[in-house]
């Protein structure tokens, strides 16, 4: 799993700066949420190929009832919620009572954390340090985060304590079914869509707890099919569903479409789509997951309101023209029993395997109908294509000089290999690898060999003057 890693401590001690540093190669995805708290912030990072997902959480005083303050207590939710907690101290600042107060609490609820000592730019390191290292807390971090000193060691030495990825393999339908994650922001109607799913001609539902922490992993059967719902909302069973305390969480929403087969991004009619709803549809999309679009709450919606979401939809979300689009009312049952079709189609499309034979036609055809660009001079050569994985479709392309074929040609062979493998509900991820020239650097050779030979040439006339 992806380790989850809150940052926490006093104002101004660098906590957001330390954010934007992990957290810049995955800019798009840093959004604030209402509904969740105004004081933490969500995003997502990568360091050497290792991803986690950081938290952001606004700073801790100590005035008056000290850490039991709204504020505190939601910087302590998301200690709870992650699996690692790094306590940001100021080193300009030297430790404060406050600081030891945290690393108390932290120690009593039995958390796991490290220290990491800010700001230390000009000044002397082992100075600065002497004080912090009463707290008994071993290693110390010390980094200037706002110059990037001693952040990439401190956060590649964190992650140790957890697994590398596994090597994305072929996704092949465990015992369970196919999985399906219902994601979407608060109060769109997920746990309805969750109960409507299960309600219909279900013959086996029982669930588990997930790997995800605080998700719930219903298992059921629809006729012959078998699938698993993986509800972000912690809805157990209908009896104990109560859509009124519905939680939304970032990290459960983020886990769930990494670990789904196929996604049903859930939007409201009512309130139409909104930034969230386009960060959500973003990580679906980078996370290569079948997608299929459910907007609900169709029904009450005149024919003008009708028209008018649809010609949003049809700007806003036309990049994703490749995912089904369902119009739905879970509440009332309407167009709910369809979603079926889409989800069978979605993961059918995404796990399809793929012949060489046939993925290199399909190239050799592209590339007739509209050849590469010239490049210096140099016509750009692609040679042969074979599948590189499932969930997404993966097709690795092999060529020469791959590093510079504009990113409009990529599009075009997706479009082809898209129409050409009647691939619907999945985005297709084309990966391009320039192949190794044998005789890369022997010209080099050659020359140096020529041009010794001539300086030896040269010592040998003047040696006979």
């Amino acid at each position: 799993m992806i380790p989850v890693i809150a940052l926490i401590g006093r104002p101004n001690v660098g906590k957001s700066t330390l954010f934007n540093q992990l957290t810049k190669s995955r800019e798009a995805l840093v959004a604030d949420l209402e509904g969740l708290t105004r004081d933490r912030k969500y995003g997502e990072g990568k360091v050497g190929g290792r991803p986690y997902i950081l938290i952001d959480t606004g700073g801790i005083t100590g005035a008056e009832e000290g850490i039991d303050l709204p504020m505190a207590q939601q910087s302590m939710a998301a200690a709870e919620e992650a699996d690692v907690v790094l306590l940001m101290l100021d080193a300009r600042a030297g430790l404060t009572g406050v600081d030891q107060e945290l690393v108390a609490l932290l120690r009593r609820q039995s958390i796991d954390f490290h220290v990491v000592v800010n700001k230390i730019d000009g000044l002397n390191v082992d100075a600065a340090l002497s004080e912090f290292y009463t707290l008994g807390v071993d290693p110390l971090f010390e980094m200037a985060a706002s110059h990037n000193r001693g952040v990439r060691s401190m956060i590649e030495k964190v992650l140790e304590a957890y697994p590398e990825p596994a090597l994305e393999e072929p996704a092949e339908e465990h015992d369970h079914g196919i999985k399906v994650a219902i994601v979407g922001r608060p109060n769109v109607g997920k746990s309805t869509l969750v109960n409507r799913l299960l309600g219909e001609e279900r013959v086996v539902v029982y669930d588990h707890p997930g790997t995800t922490r605080d998700s719930v992993y219903i298992d059921f059967e629809r006729g012959e099919d078998h699938y698993t719902l993986i509800d972000t909302a912690g809805v157990r069973r209908r009896k104990n569903v109560r859509e009124s305390v519905e939680k939304f969480s970032i990290v459960k929403t983020l886990r769930a479409i990494d670990d789904a087969n196929v996604v049903l991004l859930l939007m409201d009619a009512h309130e139409g789509i909104v930034d969230q709803d386009m960060h959500l549809l973003g990580h679906c999309i980078e996370a290569g997951r079948a997608l299929v679009v459910v907007i609900n709450k169709w029904d009450g919606l005149d024919d003008y309101q009708k028209d008018r979401i649809k010609t949003t939809i049809n700007r806003r979300l036309k990049f994703v023209d490749f995912a089904q689009m369902h119009f739905i009312s879970a509440l009332h049952g309407s167009g709910v029993g369809l979603l079926y079709e889409s989800i069978n189609g979605a993961y059918a499309a995404a796990t399809q395997k793929l012949s060489t034979n046939y993925l290199t036609r399909i190239l050799e055809g592209a590339l007739a109908d509209h050849p590469p660009p010239m490049v210096n001079g140099r016509r750009i050569k692609l040679r042969y294509a074979h599948a590189g994985g499932q969930n997404p479709p993966r097709i690795v392309i092999h060529g020469n000089q791959t590093d510079k074929l504009p990113n409009s040609y990529e599009r075009y062979l997706e479009n082809v290999y898209r129409r050409e493998l009647g691939i619907e509900g999945t985005p297709i991820k084309i990966e391009l690898r320039t192949s190794e020239n044998p005789y890369a650097g022997r010209r080099n050779k050659l020359t140096q060999r020529q041009i010794n030979r001539k300086r030896r040439l040269m010592a040998h006339v003047k040696k006979k003057k």
